[in-house]
């Protein structure tokens, strides 16, 4: 061979290597197994076999990103065989896509350390573009930022036909391009990385958790955030605080965050807003802008005196957090009492089959829920079928089957809602039937 054609080839080797992802911080590796256990599924119908190969060609060889995406959402080889099989059209309309994963390393490295300019105490993490079974595009776990490629390097031309209700919200996801936002959304999730808590401990805190990252990740890129929440939010500030006012205690996240839920603003993850906007506004009024980055990323979430501290300084609200809670608290559900005997009797007929519980307000009779008292199961108030709630919604009637001389109960839980969405205070229904 010519030295002049050696050096060519030479030329096109080191530049095949270089465009391929050389930070040790950015890890791909999963993606290309994913790919060979794919192509083998796809070769045969015996199950054993498909099971081999998504367990040996890929579980098996994956990063401690894929282990860790697969703890944090529950995925189980049975998870991605069932995800191949029932949406060919979809692994075949992202796979070229996921195969870009190495192209956004330099990039994402770029913004990351923009970060660590206007956040000195920046702790360094590993991200990992991994595949995952359609239940998140991103997230975090140990510290680490879990890419779900199959979703977040998704754009408008990906198939979403084949999908079931469930996932429904992934067609207006997909149309908005999300592979545009990868660089973006890894910002945020190394966000989450740098925070004391990726959960909170009630709605409130959940939408500052999440609104902070999302904040910092529209500061350091200089772009706006690619969540439709947020520009939907900025036109409708006054009736998502109003409404958000009387919600933002619940336990869970409602409608807010995660869920495709129905609500009257016919838009999904309000809650990203509502912590962006905090986030936005106690920024706008610091003086030391990076000094309120770093209190943004350090705040403790789960601390209701620090949390409420920071939203006050922000003015988000018209009132301070704790007179919100104080009427938030007063205003909710209550079971006033039970239709067929008084809440502690020791003389309860054992031959009743129906109990009724009356409630203070109207109730959504889309949402129950009953828990264990105290006394565990051995003491359950078992329920043979709930019957439904009244008419008019005060009410609301299960069917059991009681025996003699025994102590029974059942905690009436804040899964109950009135009409507002406002959970119902804990009811612990406790009684012991005659002998």
């Amino acid at each position: 061979m010519k030295p002049s054609a050696i050096l060519i080839l030479l030329f096109l080797f080191l530049l095949k290597a270089n465009a391929q992802n050389t930070n040790q911080h950015i890890i791909t590796s999963d993606i290309k197994n994913f790919w060979t256990a794919y192509d083998k599924i796809k070769e045969t119908n015996d199950s054993t076999l498909q099971l081999g190969y998504i367990n040996d060609l890929f579980i098996k060889r994956g990063t401690d990103g894929l282990k860790s995406i697969m703890k944090a959402r529950g995925y189980t080889p049975k998870s991605y065989l069932d995800a191949i099989h029932h949406y060919p059209l979809f692994w075949g309309s992202i796979r070229a896509n996921t195969l870009r994963a190495d192209e956004f390393a330099d990039s994402i490295e770029i913004e990351v350390g923009k970060l660590a300019k206007i956040y000195n105490k920046l702790k360094p993490a590993h991200i990992y573009f991994t595949v995952g079974a359609l239940r998140t595009n991103g997230t975090t776990l140990d510290g680490n930022v879990l890419i779900g490629s199959e979703l977040a390097l998704a754009d408008a031309h990906t198939v979403s036909s084949e999908f079931p209700n469930a996932l429904s919200h992934l067609k207006t996801f997909f149309s908005s391009n999300p592979i545009s936002g990868t660089v973006f959304l890894n910002v945020h999730e190394y966000v989450h990385t740098q925070q004391k808590s990726s959960i909170g401990y009630n709605l409130l805190s959940q939408c500052v958790i999440e609104g902070a990252a999302e904040f910092v990740a529209v500061t350091v890129t200089g772009k706006p955030s690619p969540t439709p929440a947020i520009e939907f939010g900025t036109k409708h500030f006054e009736k998502i605080r109003s409404v958000f006012a009387r919600q933002m205690f619940l336990e869970d996240s409602g409608f807010w965050l995660y869920s495709n839920a129905d609500n009257e603003f016919k838009m999904r993850d309000l809650g990203y807003y509502v912590g962006y906007e905090i986030c936005r506004k106690y920024y706008q009024n610091a003086k030391d802008k990076n000094l309120a980055i770093s209190e943004m990323i350090t705040l403790d979430y789960n601390n209701l005196s620090a949390l409420s501290q920071f939203i006050d300084r922000s003015g988000y609200f018209e009132k301070p957090v704790s007179k919100l809670n104080r009427a938030y608290e007063k205003d909710r559900p209550m079971v006033v009492g039970i239709k067929e005997f008084k809440n502690g009797t020791k003389k309860a007929d054992p031959k009743l089959s129906r109990i009724t519980i009356n409630f203070s307000a109207k109730m959504d009779k889309r949402y129950r829920n009953f828990e264990l008292g105290p006394l565990g199961e051995t003491h359950l108030l078992r329920i043979k079928e709930f019957k439904g709630f009244s008419d008019d919604g005060y009410s609301a009637s299960f069917d059991v089957a009681l025996k003699p001389n025994n102590q029974y109960q059942l905690l009436i839980g804040s899964g109950f809602r009135n009409e507002n969405g406002i959970p119902l205070k804990p009811y612990l229904i406790d009684f012991t039937t005659a002998e």
